[in-house]
């Protein structure tokens, strides 16, 4: 009896000691491991290289439209752009490549001013400036010509595909004779430097960039005036 009761106390200790072991957690036992992701920031845009980039391109356009640089108007219009011209109709880049390789497009001067260019992102811009045109011809006709002289407010839309900034939308709104009125009066009434005032050496302004033949003013509906 004695050896029995040795025995069976031997059986239970062997099965609790088998039991210990299977609920121990095995050192090869896969574990799931979470790995915060760090998201990689976005680079920040060298407002200054973009601005001046856009600015060239601005001031490229008379050279393009005198010297009917078809080839570069190709290179800095998008494919798709959106051209709307002042009085109201829709343009494509076909008319306005057409324009510059017959010189259908000419002026005397052709002057811009309060240029503001916009960077949104690495890749994409928006300028917005006035465009005197002064002695402007379009020609519409063998013989006949529109006078497109005067002032508008246009804006340009940039996007910047494959290293290569591209005009993909541009419009055009000619000042009313209100709106002139108002332009001359805010003109006048900058404040002027007092004459006793000493002021710091200016520095130079940057060549006026001019105007993009995407805001070409198109033919309205009036019958063209004979130059």
């Amino acid at each position: 009896m004695k050896n029995s009761n040795l025995t069976q106390i031997a059986l239970i200790l062997t099965l609790v000691a088998i039991g210990a072991v299977s609920c121990t957690p095995s050192e090869n036992t896969n574990t799931t491991t979470t790995t915060a992701v760090t998201a990689t920031p976005a680079p920040t845009p060298d407002t200054n290289a973009i601005v001046a980039e856009i600015t060239k391109l601005e001031n490229d356009w008379p050279r393009i439209i005198r010297e009917r640089d078809a080839a570069a108007l190709r290179r800095f219009q998008a494919d798709d752009i959106w051209l709307l011209y002042f009085n109201g109709t829709r343009g494509t880049k076909e008319i306005d490549v057409k324009d510059v390789e017959a010189g259908n497009l000419t002026f005397e001067a052709w002057e811009i001013s309060e240029l503001q260019v916009k960077p949104l992102g690495n890749d994409a811009a928006v300028a917005t400036l006035l465009i005197t045109v002064k002695n402007g011809k379009y020609k519409v006709a063998e013989n006949r010509s529109q006078d497109i002289s005067g002032r508008y407010r246009a804006m340009d839309t940039f996007a910047r595909r494959n290293g290569q900034w591209q005009i993909v939308a541009s419009s055009l709104v000619k000042l009313t004779p209100d709106a002139e009125r108002e332009l001359a009066a805010a003109a006048s009434a900058s404040p002027k430097a007092s004459p006793g005032a000493t002021t710091s050496p200016a520095t130079k302004a940057s060549p006026a960039p001019k105007a993009s033949p995407t805001r070409r003013p198109p033919p309205p509906p009036a019958p063209a005036s004979t130059p």
